[in-house]
Order: structure tokens, then sequence, then C-alpha cells
């Protein structure tokens, strides 16, 4: 009788001791929150910390679990560090998702301004050009004395030939103008495309947040 009483005395020390050794391993913590980043550089610290606590609570896991394998309750003793591994990386995810979006959110913005700068610089330059008068062209001046017929005629050629030679650079000129502003014109209703597709794509993005 006392030794089944013995037993039954050792049985039972054993398994306090067992929930004491599974109380051992730390209560799972609480998720971090995910403040908002606030700048590109804060959000590259924030990542660059969730690394070093992922791999942090991943060798916590690897040695609670060994310990656990030394433990009674073997599987009480699991689970405990489970779902303290399970808060840990769920709130480190919440953290990475957070400056994740965040430095996309710049990427966009940024050059969203870019080709707001763009367009703003190419029509500021538009209305400039259009601002500026032709330059005069220059009034050819009367003979001051009558001249031979022979002569007149040769000097009524020569201008003549100047004359079409300057008709045909100016001729040159507003064809290479007409090409450089329907350029630009193709340019600015690239940009303003690309604008309205960024727009797009970030209507369609929160969209789908919803």
């Amino acid at each position: 009788m006392m030794k089944h009483i013995s037993l039954r005395a050792v049985a039972a020390a054993l398994l306090l001791a067992a929930l004491a050794g599974c109380a051992a391993v730390k209560a799972p913590e609480a998720a971090p929150s995910a403040p908002p980043s606030q700048s590109v550089a804060d959000a590259d610290v924030k990542l660059a910390q969730a690394a070093r606590q992922r791999a942090a609570a991943e060798a916590e896991f690897a040695a609670s679990e060994q310990v656990c394998y030394t433990k009674f309750l073997v599987n009480r003793c699991l689970d405990t560090a489970r779902e303290k591994r399970r808060l840990a990386l769920a709130g480190l995810r919440v953290i990475e998702v957070e400056a994740s979006r965040y430095k996309r959110q710049a990427t966009v913005d940024e050059r969203d301004r870019e080709l707001a700068r763009s367009e703003a610089q190419f029509k500021a330059d538009e209305a400039k050009r259009a601002a500026e008068p032709p330059p005069p062209r220059a009034q050819e001046k009367a003979p001051t004395a009558p001249k031979r017929a022979r002569d007149v005629a040769a000097e009524q050629a020569v201008k003549a030939k100047k004359l079409a030679a300057q008709e045909q650079a100016d001729a040159g000129k507003r064809a290479d103008s007409v090409t450089a502003y329907d350029r630009r014109k193709r340019e600015s209703e690239e940009r303003q495309r690309k604008v309205e597709e960024r727009k797009k794509a970030r209507a369609a993005e929160a969209a789908a947040k919803k």
C-alpha cells in the first residue's frame, strides 16, 4: 500500500515538474503595431529591423523546440512555442507590408511629379515661343540713281536668285519647326497618357484594397 502511494506521489511530482518546464517557455507576446512610415529611409530601417527580428524569432523557436523535446508534455510545450512564433511573425509581416507599400507609393508619386514637371516645362516653352514675334525681314533699298536696262536686269536676276534661296531656306526652317512641334506634341500626349495610366492604376489598386 505504501509502495502504491509512493508511485502516485512520484508521478504527481513528475507532472508538476513537466508543467513547470513548459511554463518556463515565454508566453506569446501581442503582435506589434505598424506605425506609418514617414520617409523612404524610415521604411528601409523598418524592413531591416523586421528581417533581423524574423531571424531572431526563428532562432528562438528552434531553441524552444529542442527544450520542449526534453519535457514531459512535449506537444503542449511545442504548441506554446509555435504560437509565440506565429504571433511574432504575424506582427513583423504587418510592419513589412506597411513599409513596402509606402516605398511603392513613394516611387509612383515621384514618377508622377516628374511627369508633371516635364509637362509644365513643355507648356511654358510653347507659350514662350508663341509670344515671341517673328524676326522682321530686311527691307530692300531703292536705287538712288537711274541704271542702264542691262544693269537693272542683272541686278533683278541676282535679287530674284537670293530671294528664291531665302524662301527655300525659310521653307526648310518652317518644315523643321512643324516637325519639332509635332514631335513635342506627341511627347506631350505620351506623357499625358502615362499620367492617366498611373492614375487609373492607383485607382484600381485602391479599389482592390477595399
